[in-house]
């Protein structure tokens, strides 16, 4: 089956953007690839913070799901503490200051500087989970 290999983030500023994520992950320092700056995940995906605006000077939040074991979430959960980072436990960010324990796993919303949606969660959602949401 084909795999994802990389996949561009649109930033306003590619290394303040990558290195946030980077420390959320405790992944490597995001390096300079090009115009980017990249940062590698252990499943070999690699996400190319690029500095982009559209024309009416905006561009459009995304949302990025990362699935960790739950030592990881704990150490994420900590630094996002650590830095009074407002999250959720809902995409729609109503639960805030909360968590999620949907299918017996945990889940957690943050925004980036750019105001991308970033999902950290410790379970995959089952299909009953997914018909209801």
């Amino acid at each position: 089956m084909p795999q994802l290999d990389h996949t561009i983030v649109h930033s306003t500023d590619r290394f303040a953007s990558a290195r946030f994520l980077a420390e959320m992950l405790g992944a490597p320092e995001p390096r300079a690839y090009g115009p980017f700056a990249a940062v590698s995940l252990d499943n070999g995906v690699v996400l190319d913070f690029a500095e982009h605006v559209a024309p009416d000077g905006d561009f459009a939040p995304t949302h990025y799901a990362f699935l960790v074991t739950e030592d990881e979430f704990d150490e994420i959960f900590s630094r996002i503490k650590d830095r009074n980072l407002p999250y959720w436990a809902d995409p729609r960010h109503k639960n805030a200051q909360s968590i999620n324990h949907h299918d017996g796993g945990r889940g957690v919303y943050i925004d980036d500087p750019d105001g991308h949606a970033l999902e950290f969660i410790t379970r995959k959602y089952s299909e009953a989970l997914l018909a209801g949401l």
